[in-house]
């Protein structure tokens, strides 16, 4: 218990000198709670990181997969340039409602669609499609997918294109073999694909914060792939 205090404390000290006071965001996470939707958002730190990456990628197109209510939505959001778009896949009819009153509060109903329905089925769609390449793509959905989602991602990703996956320690569960959790095995199973895929060069990073003991995988295609 001690050490989750002492996480949310220094959080909360970073975000009081790093991030500036963001009334459009808490009104997302407040929509989000009056609404119902679970409380698992990215920590106000972790939605900097992604907006941060995806600038420093310099990214035009990005992929979510996972809206949730938005919040990670609007951080990568603010990353893009005028011409730029983005597009979020969401399973849950109440999260998408959600999720696009909260983007036009933000300013981005035009520049974000939110495809309804199961993301592998999405997924499909965006390939028939034919859409440009994405250079800028962060999972964030049900665990037990994420090697799917991995194969879609690599599919509809550019040269280059970053590759962010979130949740992926899991109170250190990942290193359970043997675990029942399909989460946990889901992860694992995305773990192992990596470390074969010659396609995209990847790491793994634990963290710790208000969000408790957890990580995210960064990954980048290989260009020419």
């Amino acid at each position: 218990m001690r050490n989750q205090e002492q996480w949310n404390e220094v959080d909360q000290y970073f975000g009081s000198k790093l991030l500036a006071a963001d009334p459009v965001l808490e009104g997302v996470l407040e929509a989000n709670a009056g609404a119902g939707l679970p409380e698992i958002d990215v920590a106000p730190n972790q939605g900097k990181l992604l907006h941060l990456l995806a600038r420093i990628k310099g990214a035009r197109r990005i992929l979510e997969i996972g809206t949730l209510g938005g919040y990670s939505t609007i951080w990568l959001a603010r990353a893009l340039p005028e011409d730029g778009k983005l597009v979020s896949l969401e399973y849950e009819h109440l999260h998408v409602q959600v999720a696009e009153d909260n983007l036009r509060a933000a300013g981005f109903g035009e520049k974000v669609e939110i495809l309804e329905g199961a993301a592998l089925d999405s997924l499909a769609v965006l390939s028939k499609r034919e859409v440009e390449p994405f250079d800028f793509i962060f999972i964030d959905a049900d665990k037990p997918n994420n090697p799917h989602y991995l194969r879609w991602a690599l599919e509809l990703a550019g040269p280059g294109a970053v590759i962010v996956a979130d949740n992926v320690v899991r109170d250190g569960e990942v290193i359970q073999e043997d675990s029942q959790d399909e989460r946990v095995q889901g992860i694992r199973q995305f773990v192992e694909m990596l470390s074969t895929e010659p396609r995209i060069d990847s790491t793994a990073i634990q963290t710790v914060g208000s969000k408790g003991y957890d990580g995210f995988i960064l990954g980048v295609v290989r260009a020419g792939e």
